[in-house]
């Protein structure tokens, strides 16, 4: 299993939380995380927000707004870039063990529910990681009009000009040299 917060910066003890009655409530700040996202993708910052904590007749609903921005590269210039990425937690933390008694309870009736460890910690880590691979964007871009590298010469397009008139185009291809959207 990946490693994701060596420094327990996303664990939260919360036996107390668990102890008190329906609607009691919880903030934990969270500033200067860094997580192991895998190998292609990594943080340019660290994540900062806040994860508010809240006792039900259940276990513990788990909220929050967290922030990081990620490096990446620009799809269609390749320029590196750092892309902002926000996480909005909203998660039902149930315990493993019996609060008051400290017996196993039955989770095989809710396998994929988050569960709080043996010694009523919150482990954020590894949904904090997943919810900022998804967060992740398909194409990310270092400006909205960004035209690109030349098909040509590959030079970025934003550079200056490129016109490539005595390009070679397929045969096949030559009779869309004359082709105009507006000409019916």
């Amino acid at each position: 299993m990946r490693q994701t917060d060596p420094g327990g910066q996303l664990t939260f003890h919360v036996a107390r939380l668990l102890a008190e009655g329906p609607g009691a409530s919880r903030a934990f700040p969270v500033a200067g995380v860094m997580l192991d996202l895998g190998d292609d993708l990594s943080q340019a910052d660290p994540i900062e927000g806040t994860v508010h904590v809240v006792r039900t007749n259940r276990g513990l609903l788990v909220t929050g707004r967290l922030e990081t921005s990620l490096e990446s590269a620009c799809s269609r210039c390749l320029k590196a870039i750092e892309v902002p990425a926000t996480v909005d937690l909203e998660e039902e933390a149930l315990p493993s063990v019996d609060p008051a008694t400290g017996a196993p309870l039955d989770t095989s009736a809710e396998p994929d529910v988050l569960r709080l460890t043996d010694h009523h910690e919150l482990e954020l880590g590894e949904t904090v990681r997943d919810a900022i691979l998804l967060a992740e964007p398909i194409a990310p871009l270092c400006r909205p009009d960004c035209p690109g590298l030349c098909p040509v010469c590959g030079a970025d397009l934003s550079d200056g000009q490129h016109d490539h008139v005595d390009v070679d185009i397929d045969p096949r291809l030559e009779v869309l040299r004359g082709f105009r959207a507006d000409k019916p």
